[in-house]
């Protein structure tokens, strides 16, 4: 074990941010923690990195035990270089080494000195513990990694930009090897293919990883444990992000089933009590009954920490089949040019991500296609019956009055119930419509920006960034209603989840040149793109996504959704069953024993079926779009 926790608890004055905290780390865990934004996360982080002292609880490393923090702020040497702020974290080896140099001429002159050659044994031990020898091959190696290629390796420390700095302090912390690495939202600032190099490094990290992170794709790739934090505590969940999903879900089914019963069990004590206590004959039964009510613990009903949201994008105006257009677009700005001469339609219908490396000009390329910026040359036209929405990266609402006066003002027919149910299904509940809108976090401003535009009823969608600042279960609800939106979308995005769930075609933007691949794996691969976005003919789209292929893959996409969220409600089943079998009414009844062992098999055998539909669906589905593609490419 290399770190315990033993009911932790931590308040700010009287209000209580967490309490009954324990839990265990050990070498080889890889843990994600999650929760929803304010529930205690960071609050757990300065009690494990020792920035708090003054909590309840007992908090422990095992003697010997390092631990390394990625803190955002964390100070690095401006007057080094890239390669030289990496070189630094070796310098108690490089002092041991030219200790060596000193002892080894000494031992020269004085061979059979066992001072000396105690001394030369520790020195040698400090080399070999840190693998002195191998400094710069594993500099290089992270470095590389992360995305600092070797002309990059003189530049100064004092004039890299934020992400630079923030990729630096990750690859110097990489570099140190504590036993347990804590980092807070790692993939920020990451491109993918240094997320990707990232997530493989830490699968095989020698200690421990602790991570807070919104990105589901990476807590799936890296995590084997979840540390949910949630209602002033915190519960280990096995496996990663989607493991945990089910798990929480049954979890919650079986305490809202014992407060079900709790609560009927008092109602019919309390009923009882009511007809029986004055009655001579019954009096002393009834209040037996009411000390065994006293003495009755109700069991506390799951809370909905999720914050599950109820939201769809629908639209009622259906446009025109070349929705934006796109002919020799040509982007500069200050000089640079970020986009060369480009061509391209997106069709009615039709999902299309926008990526690249961070100052590639994404958020540029997106304003030139909504209308907030003109191109520097060619042209952008959206089709007839076009009806867009916009999502800015950064939401701004100085002066904008109350939450529900940014809905009422636009839409004063509504009324106030209306108004408040509405916001409602977006997490705006109780005395939170009147909070001022310019108090409102980063992710509040996100979600009042999306009731918006669920009212808007838009049939051409551009979003900058969506998820930024959400939490990961906001970010799940948004993925689910972008999957069912049937309208037209225009999205940059970093998220791999959000990406992979549209599963649509990626321009890729880099150096000024835009390629189109047809997925996030064809990306990674760096595979050819679908085709040279100027060459691809509108006929060609048209054909791809006429109504009846729409048709189709909406039905194979909510073919691979049911069964998907079916073999989720098995995963909750069996988990429960797993419970039941091992409690002592279960395990101590033959009978009972043997009805959910014969349950639990029935069960697995269902997954089984539905694993193979499901498997049977996605094959359907992938050969679906190859033909697609191919039809696509060919022209036919």
């Amino acid at each position: 074990m290399l770190m315990n926790l033993e009911q932790i608890g931590k308040s700010f004055g009287e209000k209580v941010v967490l309490q009954n905290v324990t839990a265990s780390v050990e070498r080889e865990d890889r843990i994600g923690i999650v929760g929803q934004n304010g529930a205690g996360k960071t609050t757990l982080l300065k009690i494990l990195t020792g920035e708090y002292t003054d909590y309840a609880g007992e908090f422990s490393l095992t003697h010997g035990v390092t631990l390394g923090y990625l803190a955002q702020n964390a100070k690095l040497d401006v007057t080094l270089d890239v390669y030289g702020e990496m070189r630094s974290t070796f310098a108690p080896v490089l002092d041991a080494m030219a200790q060596m140099q000193v002892v080894e001429k000494k031992m020269a002159a004085h061979p059979a000195d066992p001072a000396l050659l105690e001394q030369h044994a520790a020195l040698q031990a400090v080399v070999d513990a840190a693998d002195g020898y191998n400094m710069d091959v594993n500099i290089k190696k992270v470095l590389s990694g992360m995305g600092f290629p070797q002309d990059t390796w003189e530049k100064g420390v004092g004039v890299l930009s934020g992400g630079e700095l923030t990729r630096l302090r990750i690859a110097k912390l990489l570099l140190e090897k504590p036993d347990i690495l804590i980092l807070d939202e790692p993939t920020n600032h990451l491109d993918f293919t240094t997320m990707e190099w990232l997530e493989n490094y830490l699968k095989t990290y020698s200690g421990a990883v602790l991570v807070v992170s919104h990105d589901r794709y990476f807590l799936d790739n890296v995590c084997t444990r979840i540390w949910e934090v949630s209602g002033q505590t915190m519960t280990v969940y096995k496996g990663n992000f989607s493991a945990y999903l089910p798990q929480k879900e049954a979890a919650d089914a079986l305490r809202q089933k014992q407060h079900d019963a709790d609560v009927a069990l008092a109602e019919k004590l309390q009923d009882y009590i009511d007809r029986n206590l004055v009655r001579a004959s019954t009096t002393k039964m009834a209040q037996s009954r009411r000390k065994q009510l006293e003495k009755l613990e109700i069991t506390e009903a799951p809370k909905d920490e999720t914050n599950k949201l109820s939201f769809r994008f629908e639209y009622d105006i259906e446009p025109w089949n070349e929705l934006v257009i796109m002919k020799n677009l040509t982007i500069s700005v200050g000089g640079r040019v970020l986009l060369e001469p480009f061509t391209h339609t997106v069709c009615r219908g039709q999902r299309l991500v926008i990526a690249g490396p961070n100052g590639a000009g994404k958020s540029t390329l997106m304003q030139v296609l909504d209308g907030k910026r003109r191109p520097s040359g060619g042209m952008v036209r959206l089709g007839t019956g076009a009806r867009p929405s916009i999502f800015e990266q950064q939401q701004h609402r100085a002066g904008a009055g109350r939450v529900i006066d940014a809905i009422w003002d636009k839409y004063p027919q509504m009324t106030e119930l209306e108004v408040r149910s509405h916001l409602a299904r977006l997490g705006f509940r109780g005395e939170t419509v009147f909070k001022d809108c310019s108090s409102l976090s980063g992710g509040e401003l996100a979600r009042l920006r999306f009731a918006e535009i669920v009212l808007e009823r838009p049939n051409l969608l551009f979003l900058d960034e969506p998820t930024n600042h959400l939490d990961i279960y906001t970010r799940e609800n948004l993925t689910e209603a972008l999957m069912a939106y049937t309208g037209t979308l225009l999205l940059v995005t970093h998220d791999r989840h959000l990406m992979n769930s549209l599963a649509c075609p990626i321009l890729y933007l880099e150096d000024g040149k835009a390629s189109i691949y047809p997925s996030y794996d064809a990306l990674m691969g760096r595979s050819a793109p679908a085709a040279p976005a100027a060459e691809k003919s509108d006929a060609a789209a048209k054909a791809g996504y006429g109504k009846e292929q729409r048709r189709r893959r909406a039905e194979l996409r909510a073919k691979i959704k049911a069964c998907e969220e079916e073999m989720e409600r098995c995963g909750a089943r069996e988990v429960e069953l797993d419970n039941e079998i091992n409690s002592p009414e279960v395990y101590n009844d033959p009978q009972l024993l043997r009805q959910k062992s014969d349950e639990l098999e029935d069960l697995r055998f269902h997954q089984e079926e539905l694993f193979a539909a499901w498997e049977a669906a996605v094959e359907e589905q992938e050969q679906y779009e190859r033909s697609l593609e191919d039809t696509e490419n060919t022209g036919d």
